[in-house]
């Protein structure tokens, strides 16, 4: 009879907890960040909900947040510019969170500089290999020689024709999406994934993701803002974001050519500039229909998400149609994400 009642006062207090906020909560992604504010603030719009309020802090505070727990105390959904892993996933389950994947639109990675310095051209191979904390020994041929910390101090030490000025790179700390997925993009596939030492040496493209620590990469923390301030600031200097936040400051800094392609709105949605990702958000079940405005949220981004559309304005790269539609469908289908789905 004991255990019968504890569990029934569990249920209720949960339950009041959850009603006592009348309004979304959302934590994520700094790239995903302005867009998911635009969406909050035209559904503010409606007198019947409360403007959702959006926070930064990472994707991996996004995927991680909106898994820790159902109940006020917890978010309601999380953004993230780099998928959610199956490890992350199982942290959901552990805590009996289940969730829906929506992806909302793709995003450009770009390398920046000020538009009074001389923009640089180099091969995403190049810029991993500027940037990775170990690259093979420059002084040794063939699989000898091993991995050593990265030797190089300017970017003329890779290639004679880049400039002739110290490395320096301010971009976003391990807690981010833009990070996780410059590190894979650029470090593991472009420059370990393609050179062959690496793989007469038998290491795995992988272990290339960690980004240098002595002074030539510098985490600038997770908003893109401070590391456009301080490009402003250091002509020298190059900063790593997302391509809205470029495309928002075009007056004043420009984008670095990788691999022969500058990155512009439309060399990003035709898949030709590589260095690009999609968007999500997780949304859990537990809080639908009661937080109030979740759905409502959820509808505003198909509002605003069509090509000329406001996000397209503001630098999101548009998805298809097709995968417009099925995403859609999910938000009124709210198919559960499994390990396999993220296989």
């Amino acid at each position: 009879m004991f255990v019968r009642i504890a569990t029934a006062a569990a249920i209720v207090a949960m339950s009041t907890a959850v009603i006592a906020r009348d309004y979304v909560s959302i934590a994520g992604s700094s790239t995903v960040f302005p867009f998911a504010t635009i969406v909050a603030e035209k559904v503010g719009q409606n007198p019947k909900f409360k403007t959702p309020v959006v926070e930064s802090g990472g994707s991996s505070v996004g995927k991680k947040g909106v898994c820790d727990g159902v109940g006020t105390e917890f978010i309601d959904i999380g953004n993230a510019s780099s998928r959610m892993k199956v490890k992350e996933l199982d942290y959901c389950d552990k805590n009996g969170v289940k969730l829906t994947e929506i992806k909302v639109g793709h995003d450009g990675i770009v390398l920046a500089n000020s538009k009074k310095a001389p923009q640089m051209k180099i091969s995403l191979s190049d810029l991993g290999k500027a940037l990775t904390a170990k690259v093979p020994n420059p002084n040794t041929n063939g699989s000898v020689g091993g991995m050593i910390d990265n030797p190089f101090k300017k970017w003329s030490d890779i290639n004679p024709l880049y400039p002739d000025s110290e490395i320096r790179v301010y971009g976003p700390p391990t807690t981010s999406g833009t990070r996780a997925s410059f590190a894979e993009i650029v470090n593991e596939k472009a420059f370990c994934g393609k050179n062959a030492r690496v793989k007469a040496m038998g290491i795995k493209a992988k272990s290339c993701r960690a980004m240098r620590t002595d002074g030539a990469y510098i985490e600038a923390g997770e908003q893109d803002n401070l590391i456009v301030q301080k490009l402003q600031e250091d002509q020298s200097a190059f900063g790593i974001f997302g391509f809205s936040y470029l495309d928002q400051n075009s007056d004043t800094l420009q984008g670095t050519e990788l691999s022969g392609i500058t990155p512009t709105f439309d060399a990003i949605a035709a898949g030709k500039y590589k260095a690009s990702r999609a968007l999500y958000f997780y949304v859990k079940h537990q809080h639908m229909g009661v937080v109030p405005g979740i759905a409502e949220y959820m509808n505003e981004w198909t509002k605003h998400w069509n090509e000329d559309q406001i996000l397209t304005d503001t630098g999101m790269i548009p998805m298809p149609k097709a995968e417009r539609i099925e995403m859609a469908k999910r938000m009124k289908d709210l198919p559960v994400l499994t390990a396999a789905n993220l296989k």
